[in-house]
Order: C-alpha cells, then sequence, then structure tokens
C-alpha cells in the first residue's frame, strides 16, 4: 500500500471482529456525483487561471488568490468523499469518515429497526439515494448517508443479512 494510498483510504479491515468470525458483505464508496462540486469549483479556478494574465497588474492578484482558494476546497471536498465509507458486515453495518480525525459510526443488525431509502429524481436517474437508519436507541452516531451508489442494491444486501442472521423471522402472508 503506497503513501498516498494510506493517506486517501480509511483503512476498513482494522475495524473487524475477526475472532467473531465478522466479514464485509459491502463496501460502499460515494457515488461520483458526491465529486460534481469539486470538479466544478477546480473548473471554475481555472477558468480563474485564464482570465488573470490578462488583468491589469495591480488587480491581478486577486483572481489568483480566489482560484488556489478553490483548488483547495475542492481537493478538500474531493478527499472527505474519498474517505468516507459506509460498510455492511454479517454482524453490523459502520461508517468510517474524515480526513484529519476519523470517526467510527456503528450499528449492529440487532438495533436497525428501519431503513429509508430517499431517492430524489436526479438519484433515481444516476443510480444513487440516501440512507436513513432507525434504530432502538434514542442518541445514534450513524443515522444518514448520503451519496449511496445503487441504493436498492444495498438495502437488499442489508435485508439479506439481517434475514440471514436470524434476528427477523420469516414473513408470513395470509
Amino acid at each position: 500500500m503506497g503513501l498516498l494510498q494510506t493517506l486517501t483510504e480509511p483503512d476498513i479491515r482494522k475495524h473487524l471482529l475477526r475472532e467473531e468470525g465478522e466479514v464485509i458483505v459491502d463496501e460502499v464508496c460515494k457515488h461520483w456525483v458526491a465529486y460534481l462540486r469539486p470538479v466544478l469549483e477546480t473548473v471554475f479556478g481555472l477558468a480563474l487561471l485564464v482570465v488573470f494574465p490578462f488583468l491589469d497588474l495591480d488587480l491581478a492578484w486577486f483572481p489568483f488568490v480566489l482560484a488556489m482558494a478553490l483548488f483547495a476546497h475542492a481537493g478538500w471536498k474531493a478527499l472527505q468523499a474519498r474517505m468516507d465509507r459506509f460498510v455492511i458486515t454479517n454482524m453490523r453495518v459502520f461508517r468510517v469518515h474524515g480526513v484529519l480525525s476519523q470517526q467510527l459510526a456503528t450499528m449492529p443488525l440487532s438495533r436497525i429497526l428501519d431503513i429509508t431509502v430517499a431517492k430524489p429524481l436526479i438519484g433515481r436517474i444516476l443510480s444513487y439515494g440516501h440512507f436513513v437508519f432507525e434504530s432502538a436507541a434514542q442518541e445514534q452516531g450513524l443515522r444518514e448517508i448520503r451519496y449511496v451508489g445503487r441504493p436498492d442494491d444495498r438495502d437488499l444486501a442489508i435485508q439479506r443479512v439481517v434475514q440471514r442472521s436470524g434476528l427477523r423471522g420469516p414473513r408470513v402472508v395470509n
């Protein structure tokens, strides 16, 4: 694992309960739509750099500084999106996120009462959505996961894991 990958990839495997037989069912990265704003900021910053040589010398510093600020902000937002992972295991769901400091939010499968999958119109077209978890706990660290690619597949994966773990009985249809 290279230095760049170490700094830009969260180490999910270190959070697994290997001795208990925990395995990853799915690791979810942000959908590409989450990177759209940083890309647009970068394009705008490049446009400012193209304009900056043609301005009066007294004013040329402003678009240059603004472009550098846009590049820094876009890079930070892109890194935040890359370092945000949602993981489904055979025992729980958890989220690892953060760039300089890292947060870990965990919810055992037995605590999941309800999952709402919100898919805005553009999300339905581009195949992304947002998960909202309801649990038995009043305060929870894992509530909303945004920009989940293929949300229906991910929801079914969680439902399958819950069903296989025996936490919910089989559905009885009358």
